[in-house]
C-alpha cells in the first residue's frame, strides 16, 4: 500500500509471531521498507495497536537497548525515500488521521540491494513521485541552519543538480541505466544521514504533506510537489539567512543569473525555477486532484506540527494559506 497503516503493521507483526519469522525481506519502495521495519519492531513487542502507537509514535520512545527487533534486509525496486539507508519509518494511524514517523538506528536494514535495473519497470508516475521525494529530502536539509560555508550544502547542491538532471532523462528513457543509477544513489544518500551531517534539518514540508496524506491517502511525492513551492514563497524572505540560502539555491542549483538583480528577486526566481521543473517532469498536482476538499483545509492545517528552528516559525494560519494556495 502507498501509505502503510498501523493496522497493516500489526497484521504483519501477528503473522511474524505466529510463523516464527526470523528475518524480514522488504522488496519494494519506501512504503514497503518503512512497513517492514516497524513490523520487525512490533513483532517483538507485547503491545496492542494503541499501546504500540502511543509508545513509538506519540511519545517517540527509543528502542530499548536490550530489545531485539527482527533483522530486516531490503531490495530496492523504486528510488525515492532512501528508506534503505536509515532506520526511519513513516506510518499512518488511519483511525486518528495522523501520519508520522521517526528514525531509529536499531531498525536500520542489515543490507540493501540497489540494482538500477530493478527500477526500469516502475511506472512513470511512481518514478516521478519518488524522484521528487528525493529532491525534497535534500531541500528540507538544505533550507535549514547553519548556512554559509557548510560542506553539507556543497554536497546537497551537487545531489540536487543530479536529480534535476536525471529525473527528466528517466522519464524520456526508462531504460537509461546511468540516470536510474544516479537517482537510486542520490535518493539513498539524501536519507542515510550523510548529506544532512552538520545541518539541523527542517522537515516542515513533510509535516504538511504527512497530514494531507493522512486525510487523502495520496502519493507522498505528489503531495510534496503540490505544496513545496507555495511553502517556500512563504519563507524565502523571512530572514537575511533565508534570502541568502534561497539566493544560493537559485544560482548554484538552477543557474539563475544574479547580475544586477536584488538578492530577494534572485531567491524568488529559484523557487519559480523549481516550480517550473516540477510541472515539466509531471510531478505537479493540486490538492483538489489529490482529494482534499476546501472545507477540510482548516481541519488539516490545525493537525500539522509547526516545527521550530526554521527560517520562519509557521502557524496554523500560515499553513492554512499555503494549503489554500495549493488547491
Amino acid at each position: 500500500m502507498a501509505n502503510p497503516t498501523l493496522a497493516k503493521v500489526m497484521e504483519g507483526a501477528a503473522i511474524a509471531r505466529a510463523e516464527g519469522v526470523e528475518c524480514i525481506l522488504a522488496v519494494g519502495g519506501g512504503s514497503v521498507m518503512d512497513a517492514c521495519k516497524v513490523i520487525a519492531l512490533a513483532a517483538t513487542e507485547d503491545l496492542d495497536a494503541d499501546a504500540f502507537w502511543d509508545k513509538y509514535f506519540v511519545r517517540f520512545e527509543s528502542v530499548a537497548a536490550d530489545a531485539k527487533p527482527l533483522p530486516v534486509g531490503t531490495v530496492v525496486t523504486a528510488a525515492g525515500t532512501g528508506s534503505e539507508g536509515n532506520g526511519g519509518s513513516v506510518i499512518t494511524n488511519e483511525k486518528a488521521l495522523v501520519k508520522t514517523g521517526a528514525d531509529r538506528p536499531q531498525l536500520n536494514a542489515r543490507f540493501a540491494v540497489q540494482e538500477p535495473e530493478l527500477t526500469f519497470t516502475v511506472p512513470e508516475t511512481q518514478t516521478v513521485a519518488g524522484g521528487y521525494d528525493a529532491l525534497n529530502h535534500m531541500m528540507e536539509e538544505y533550507f535549514s541552519l547553519p548556512v554559509g560555508d557548510v560542506l553539507a550544502d556543497d554536497l546537497l547542491e551537487a545531489a540536487m543538480r543530479s536529480v534535476i538532471r536525471d529525473l527528466p532523462r528517466v522519464v524520456a528513457d526508462p531504460d537509461d541505466y546511468q540516470a536510474r543509477a544516479n537517482l537510486l544513489w542520490a535518493s539513498s544518500l539524501a536519507e542515510n544521514r550523510v548529506l544532512k551531517c552538520g545541518k539541523k534539518t527542517h522537515f516542515q514540508c513533510h509535516m504538511i504533506e504527512h497530514q494531507v496524506g493522512a486525510y487523502t491517502d495520496c502519493v507522498h511525492g505528489f503531495g510534496l510537489a503540490t505544496i513545496t513551492a507555495n511553502y517556500y514563497r512563504c519563507i524565502y524572505d523571512a530572514t537575511p539567512e533565508a534570502i541568502a540560502q534561497f539566493h544560493r539555491f537559485a544560482v548554484n542549483v538552477w543557474g539563475i543569473d544574479a547580475a544586477g538583480k536584488a538578492d530577494a528577486d534572485v531567491a524568488l526566481a529559484g523557487i519559480e525555477a523549481l516550480d517550473a521543473w516540477t510541472r515539466e517532469v509531471g510531478a505537479h498536482r493540486t490538492l483538489t486532484e489529490l482529494g482534499v476538499k476546501p472545507e477540510q483545509i482548516e481541519e488539516i492545517a490545525v493537525s500539522i506540527a509547526c516545527l521550530p528552528g526554521g527560517f520562519r516559525q509557521m502557524t496554523a494560519e500560515d499553513i492554512t494559506d499555503i494549503l489554500r494556495e495549493s488547491l
